[in-house]
């Protein structure tokens, strides 16, 4: 998942062949490769001619199946399965070079990633899980298999972590009172004594660790400071020996607690569902965990309580708060029939719904599930920083071991030079470096899923905040999606236009259009509400409209080929039509003995925001385009209403993948905008795929790098201002971390070393990095 699918063009084939196999009423498209601009002559086409081409789900000439647009490969291949280890002592980003070290004679092993806020591995693998386990045990490690989200620790951990509190105390008590007798005069055994007390109560998990690192050839921060505090000790320094490792331990200590408030702000978002379900039986109300709903379960909830699960109201009417889904602050108001999600907050009348999803497959859950999915996936430069760290560490350490070889050459005594070798070695650990990255990535991934926008990974956020060009369908995703009635023209018997519709003319044509299931049909019964009249002798005629009998007189309802095909005079009408396609609406024409009677013009409507929103845009220094499978009329209507210079028409799928590519050949950076299935060849090919309206929609999320989960077109802006923001931190952050290393490399080569100052510019520096990279969390980036 996150991946870009790579799906060949829905449109291959023959238009009219596919609409003769799909049979309803649906009407010839004609596709041109052509712009606005365009001088090419533009083939007529009309009623439902264009609608529903690009977004209406089942019924657009130009669309597949949806299982057409699932991804074609897994993630995982065939016959290996994935499993995730939490391991506690994986505190390092550098210690995923020792579990790599050690796993990689494992043929069984397809690949391994690693979350580091989570301390989790994920290893997928063919065959038995326990060789992998004995051998990261043997790192002095100890992995334990995540099972349904929840990892099993042990019991012993909080009194361990109690205890661990207070040898840390004692620790720094012992490493300040070895300072003393240092400072003081006193016996310099006492000193000592008190140094390796410290040492003793805290040091022995960074011996070991760091041991087992040199043991496999790997240098980590626990080797590198295993060997600067042993070498301490050998020169004589006993209070820097203690107090290096007492303020390691702690710094450490505080690294930790700082990640795991990246890492809540996640696990806040899975809470929202409440543990706790109440189902009605035969016998009646029962409350049982929500991991024993099923789906189908009949599941109460009271007014100001939260949905558990997702599901489909079966009795009463509600409000309901779903921010917590899709960032919207206003309440909407739900009835029997409609869907409602789980986390969301039922604000009034008490509802009976039935559940639609598990816990484990709910919408909020897919949510958390995609931004976890999303930490594994490394940004581009969080895989150069990688790559640069292993190359790093090695070369600090040759330079220290230069550092003891060449200084006496020059003048420097022994024990300097060996000083001076171990504070470049506590230096040496790109922890700060490292962790730069992830930690800023999480908490954009974070702060976007609180306003209703999935990420599939970092990587998308680092080429959000690179976009020049946004390039957006029309229907569905500038306009509403859906047809509503505009107006309607009458005309007399004579040709003339009539000021209203002969009221039985109006009930034949409504009776006509109740019987299709055409969107644009159904927008004008919706509009007369009349009562309908017996057809006779109906028929639907794909690709023109539907036609019926009445008291012996032929109905027609459709397109202008329809009316041509059954030679309906259109010369009298023609103004009126061409007005009307120039606006980009869909016109019905209805037909009584013989003649046009009636125009139905149906439009679809503009989103409130769409204006405003291209213009916020523009604001950000993106240039947005429009691509449409739409007639040119549509295409330059909405274009022109909107404020969308470049605007392209009559595309086929794999035109638009023209242009897109056209676009990036040009060193531009573009995106698409559209409903996550029939626009699945542009998203795939787009630097960054938005998916409108993706809740509930698995196809939505899986298709797009990043799903919008309502319609909130204003989602665009907010989420290139966290991509920018998280970027520039991110630069902000590798600046500090090199920059803090380079001021103390200075230090030392001009004579003011010191091995305590130095756990603070390595430790004290990823602590920056990390406060620095949750003020995503927050800050305000609305417009």
């Amino acid at each position: 998942m996150g991946e870009k699918m790579r799906i060949d063009s829905c449109c291959a084939g023959e238009i009219g062949d596919r609409d003769e196999k799909k049979g309803g009423d649906c009407h010839d498209v004609h596709h041109e490769d052509r712009s606005l601009t365009s001088e090419h002559d533009h083939r007529e086409s009309d009623h439902h001619d264009h609608h529903d081409h690009e977004h209406h789900e089942g019924e657009s000439c130009c669309t597949l199946p949806a299982e057409e647009y699932e991804p074609t490969e897994s993630d995982i291949p065939a016959g290996y399965r994935q499993d995730i280890l939490y391991i506690k002592e994986m505190d390092c980003p550098m210690e995923s070079k020792l579990i790599e070290r050690a796993l990689a004679p494992f043929s069984e092993i397809d690949s391994l990633n690693f979350n580091y806020l989570k301390r989790e591995l994920y290893i997928v693998h063919k065959g038995a899980l326990a060789p992998f386990l004995e051998k990261i045990r043997k790192l002095n490690m100890t992995p334990q298999k995540v099972t349904d989200g929840i990892t099993a620790e042990s019991s012993a951990e909080g009194i361990y972590a109690k205890s661990e509190r207070w040898r840390l105390i004692l620790s720094g008590l012992a490493a300040a009172t070895s300072e003393l007798f240092e400072f003081a005069g006193w016996s310099s055994w006492g000193s000592a004594l008190f140094a390796f007390l410290a040492i003793a109560l805290v040091g022995l998990s960074t011996y070991r660790k760091g041991w087992v690192a040199i043991k496999n050839r790997t240098l980590n921060i626990n080797a590198l400071m295993s060997v600067a505090v042993t070498g301490a000790l050998l020169l004589g320094v006993f209070p820097e020996a203690a107090m290096v490792i007492f303020l390691f331990t702690l710094s450490e200590k505080i690294e930790a607690h700082s990640l795991t408030k990246a890492q809540n702000a996640v696990e806040k978002l899975l809470k929202l569902a409440p543990d706790n379900a109440q189902v009605v039986t035969d016998k009646g109300i029962v409350e049982m965990p929500v991991e024993r709903v099923k789906k189908g379960d009949l599941l109460r909830i009271i007014p100001g309580g939260r949905l558990p699960l997702d599901g489909v109201i079966t009795s009463g009417q509600s409000s309901f708060d779903e921010s917590a889904i899709t960032g919207e602050s206003l309440p909407v108001d739900k009835s029997v029939d409609e869907t409602v999600y789980a986390g969301t907050i039922n604000q009034q009348g008490e509802i009976e719904y039935r559940a639609t999803s598990t816990a484990k497959d709910s919408t909020l859950a897919k949510i958390v599930k995609t931004i976890e999915s999303a930490q594994v996936k490394k940004a581009p430069v969080q895989r150069f920083i990688d790559r640069f760290a292993a190359i790093y560490t090695p070369v600090v350490f040759i330079v220290a071991l230069l550092i003891v070889l060449l200084s006496p050459i020059f003048g420097i005594s022994w024990f300097d030079s060996i000083y001076r070798a171990l504070v470049v070695l506590i230096i040496a650990c790109p922890c700060a470096l490292v962790i730069s990255t992830p930690v800023a990535i999480v908490s954009a991934l974070t702060q976007l899923a609180r306003h209703g926008i999935l990420v599939k990974g970092g990587e998308y956020i680092e080429k959000g905040a690179h976009l020049t060009h946004i390039s957006f369908d029309k229907t569905g995703t500038l306009t509403q999606g859906a047809p509503t009635f505009s107006s309607v023209i009458a005309l007399t018997d004579a040709g003339e236009v009539a000021p209203l519709l002969n009221h039985e003319l109006e009930r034949l044509a409504v009776s006509l259009a109740a019987r299709s299931d055409h969107p644009i049909s159904q927008a004008i019964v919706s509009h007369y509400l009349q009562p309908v009249i017996e057809i006779d002798h109906f028929m639907a005629i794909p690709g023109e409209g539907v036609k019926g009998e009445w008291q012996g007189e032929t109905l027609l309802l459709g397109n202008r080929k329809m009316m041509l095909n059954h030679q309906i005079p259109l010369e009298m009408i023609a103004p009126h039509l061409e007005a009307a396609e120039a606006r980009g609406s869909s016109l019905t024409l209805f037909a009584y003995r013989g003649q046009i009677r009636a125009l139905f013009i149906v439009e679809d409507s503009l989103k409130e925001n769409a204006a405003t929103t291209l213009s916020t845009l523009k604001r950000l220094g993106i240039t947005p385009i429009l691509l449409s499978g739409d007639h040119k009329g549509a295409v330059h209507h909405v274009a022109e209403a909107v404020g969308i210079d470049q605007a392209f028409g009559a595309l086929l799928p794999e035109e638009k993948l023209k242009i897109l590519t056209r676009y990036q050949g040009n060193n531009q950076h573009i995106a698409m905008i559209g409903d996550g299935i029939n626009d699945a060849p542009a998203l795939a090919q787009s630097d960054v795929g938005f998916a409108m309206g993706a809740m509930g929609s698995d196809i939505s999320i899986e298709t797009a790098n990043v799903a919008l989960m309502d319609d909130d077109l204003a989602k665009v802006p907010y989420f290139i201002r966290v991509s920018r923001r998280t970027v520039t931190l991110i630069k902000q952050n590798i600046a500090v971390a090199l920059g803090i290393k380079a001021i103390f490399f200075i230090a030392i080569f001009i004579g003011y070393e010191s091995m305590w100052a130095a756990v603070f510019a390595d430790v004290g520096a990823s602590l920056l990095v990390i406060m620095n990279s949750l003020r995503i969390l927050k800050e305000d980036f609305e417009d």
